[in-house]
């Protein structure tokens, strides 16, 4: 398709463990800003996705899900219908593994968090990623016949993707990003993330890889703060065959002393807000977009 008639499609994915603050606003209205700048500039113009990412069933509830709609709705944004819930979709993010797992690029791990601690202390020092201390790979080095017994017997294991591997298997990879260019990837310096675990059986990092491309997210923006997280995805969209979307990484809201606003910040969630008699005009402007 032709870049200019191109419809450039965005989103935003809160999970429903909380109220929306005013960081989620601004980070939602972000994303629609960007496809109605589409809309006004493109002859294919652009299109606002909502999509709820409840796979930790442990932490998310349905009164927030029912939240998050209406005070989106509230802000003044719509959505088409239906909306994706990824606690909907767990046989594409299991399709998703299978695929790797045929690749040979994937295997169990038993450690639990306690066996990786004390490793890492045993070992005086561990090299650290944008989400701690690296796995050091432990359960990688498992003969295949001590990791089919141990499946066997029905122990708890996480699925691990073995980063070397995947990256020697992918070759070298960039992405484009609208505030730093094109960005080389480099998904080593998060070690063997997981990819799935028996409680929750798919991660962040797998689940928004496959949901973007399922939805057709050409643009997928979010808080700078998950701007190293794109390494990890770009990896994950070459071995699954998956479209590149281009990205645009925000700055983070903060309150007068430089602090990321929270999901504990109950005085500013956008409902205490409401509550207090702020207009959705003055919200707006306080999350960055004033009319």
């Amino acid at each position: 398709m032709d870049q200019a008639c191109k419809v450039i499609v965005t989103r935003f994915a809160p999970s429903p463990t909380g109220l929306l603050h005013l960081g989620h606003a601004h980070s939602a209205l972000f994303a629609a800003s960007l496809a109605a700048e589409a809309n006004l500039a493109a002859a294919g113009g652009g299109r606002f996705l909502l999509r709820i990412e409840d796979i930790d069933s442990g932490r998310c509830r349905a009164e927030f899900t029912q939240a998050i709609f209406e005070d989106l709705a509230w802000l003044g944004l719509d959505w088409p219908a239906p909306v994706r819930r990824q606690s909907e979709h767990f046989a594409d993010y299991r399709a998703a593994l299978d695929r790797l797992a045929e690749r040979d690029l994937l295997y169990p791990c038993f450690c639990t968090r306690r066996d990786i601690a004390a490793e890492i202390v045993g070992a005086g020092h561990a090299p650290h990623g944008p989400e701690g201390a690296l796995y050091s790979g432990l359960c990688r080095a498992l003969p295949t016949a001590e990791r089919v017994r141990r499946l066997a017997n029905g122990e708890p294991h996480a699925l691990r993707l073995d980063i070397a591997k995947a990256s020697a298997m992918a070759g070298p990879l960039t992405w484009h990003d609208r505030g730093r260019g094109t960005v080389t990837a480099d998904p080593a310096q998060f070690g063997d993330v997981v990819l799935a675990r028996k409680d929750v059986p798919t991660s962040y990092h797998l689940a928004v890889t496959v949901d973007d491309a399922m939805q057709e997210v050409n643009l997928v923006s979010r808080g700078e703060d998950l701007f190293a997280a794109t390494h990890v995805h770009r990896l994950l969209q070459a071995l699954l065959g998956l479209p590149v979307p281009d990205y645009a990484h925000h700055r983070l809201l903060t309150d007068g002393e430089g602090r990321r606003y929270a999901k504990r910040d109950r005085a500013l969630t956008l409902r205490a807000l409401r509550q207090t008699g702020r207009s959705a005009a003055e919200v707006r402007a306080m999350a960055g977009f004033g009319d």
